[in-house]
């Protein structure tokens, strides 16, 4: 598991167009962390990082936004803040999106238990007013090591 501490919002993007990098197709994220604690940030750096030149909102409404890669598979930003149960997520397409060939980023991921054993599990938690914990497991021990090179 790799443990960094961001400074800032700017910090938190750059962790995840960082983390980007080293994304394959396919791949689930499961993102926690209470409202506010940097998630759709997060998201927004993991966008910048595979290419993704759309502006990225929430899709607090919308449960999933997709989006294009340059010369690759769909994007999927998927919030279950709304959702009730897996039953809901299997209803809006949910089960097909995590078993396609994407990238699949979702947030409030615990309010789902169908998610795939080898999702990526990141958490993040606010330890001060732009400082935020975030947590990452499921990267080889390789990639966890470069990533928290540099950051550490």
């Amino acid at each position: 598991m790799i443990e960094i501490v961001s400074n800032s919002p700017s910090e938190t993007f750059d962790i995840g167009k960082l983390a980007a990098k080293y994304l394959n197709t396919p791949s689930v994220l499961a993102l926690q962390g209470t409202l506010g604690s940097g998630k759709t940030n997060l998201v927004k750096g993991i966008a910048c990082g595979l290419g993704i030149t759309d502006t990225l909102t929430s899709p607090t409404y919308t449960i999933i936004n997709e989006y294009e890669r340059p010369c690759s598979s769909s994007f999927y930003h998927v919030d279950a803040y709304r959702l009730k149960d897996d039953n809901d997520f299997e209803n809006i397409g949910g089960i097909e999106i995590i078993n396609s060939d994407c990238i699949c980023v979702i947030e409030w991921s615990e309010r789902l238990s169908s998610l795939p054993e080898d999702a990526l599990k990141v958490t993040l938690e606010i330890t001060g007013h732009e400082s935020r914990r975030i947590k990452i497991s499921g990267f080889s021990s390789v990639i966890e090591s470069e990533i928290r090179n540099q950051f550490l």
